[in-house]
């Protein structure tokens, strides 16, 4: 596409236009098939539902809701699935990650592919620690509080993605990873001043890794005459053919950039923002303050 700006998904504004139509974050074909699979292979080997229930540390009404779709299969089901009636296959290990992709918002699937694979990813967040860093705590007062709501279930789902992310940090090849947080971020609660404190403690332990690099832009910024982060958060990705794109969510909207020219300037900027925060030091001792673990 010449412009190198499209809107993720494709079909999301047909999607909107059908008043009533099913939400396609609700549609899991993956969890289907493999729900299905399940259930066969639990009647070759002559198990009620109950009975592999018993097997996998599940009650048999679980058993029924995962193979009706009523409840979406969850990542330590499948893995209990592969060790009790898998018989080595790795059908059900093998499923993990294209189940877990079914559980991303529809906006965020394709870009979660190529973050996963990504060789260096650098984000400038305004409002909230970067989806990557947070804690499951963080995460779920954050989801549990947006609007509309989300059913508790559908919450799960969410939080559990989001930690799924982190493997990131620990990929062989190693990921170089970057954070820039408004220093706003630091002292903006979600659920509770306890759930900010255990955040920004992980956040620091995040930042002390070889592979990683969090700076914090500092609040007075713009008493300095020049403050680069007016226009949001922007997450800047080389991707494993070592494209260069910048993704851009807001509002339940996301944008993937690709055109070089527009790249390059959003990269321009990110670089001016970097050049404005705290060094890499100064920051891990002002998120390590604002957790309480300095005096």
């Amino acid at each position: 596409m010449s412009s190198g700006l499209f809107t993720l998904p494709k079909a999301e504004g047909r999607r909107q236009k059908a008043e009533g139509s099913k939400d396609k974050d609700d549609e899991r074909p993956t969890s289907q098939l493999v729900a299905e699979i399940a259930r066969i292979i639990r009647l070759e080997k002559g198990l009620t539902q109950d009975g592999l229930g018993e097997l996998v540390r599940y009650t048999g009404s679980a058993i029924s809701a995962m193979e009706t779709g009523a409840q979406p299969v969850s990542d330590q089901m499948l893995e209990r699935l592969e060790e009790a009636i898998g018989d080595g296959r790795g059908i059900f290990e093998v499923a993990r990650r294209y189940v877990l992709l079914e559980k991303y918002p529809v906006r965020f699937r394709h870009f979660s592919r190529m973050e996963a694979k990504a060789f260096t990813i650098s984000s400038y967040e305004t409002l909230v620690v970067d989806g990557l860093f947070q804690t499951k705590e963080y995460a779920r007062a954050l989801i549990n509080g947006g609007y509309p709501p989300v059913p508790k279930a559908k919450v799960d789902e969410l939080v559990e993605a989001r930690m799924a992310r982190k493997a990131l940090f620990d990929r062989d090849p190693t990921a170089m990873i970057e954070l820039i947080v408004e220093e706003s971020v630091l002292s903006r609660p979600f659920g509770s001043e306890e759930i900010l404190r255990g955040q920004l403690s992980s956040l620091a332990r995040d930042a002390r890794r070889d592979n990683v690099t969090v700076q914090v832009l500092p609040k007075d910024q713009g008493l300095k005459g020049t403050y680069a982060g007016a226009r949001g958060p922007m997450k800047l990705v080389e991707t494993e053919e070592h494209d260069h794109v910048v993704y851009l969510e807001i509002e339940d909207e996301s944008i993937l950039v690709s055109n070089r020219a527009k790249v390059s300037r959003l990269a321009q900027r990110y670089a001016k923002i970097r050049a404005q925060a705290l060094s890499p030091e100064q920051s891990l001792g002002l998120i390590e303050w604002w957790a309480g673990e300095q005096k």
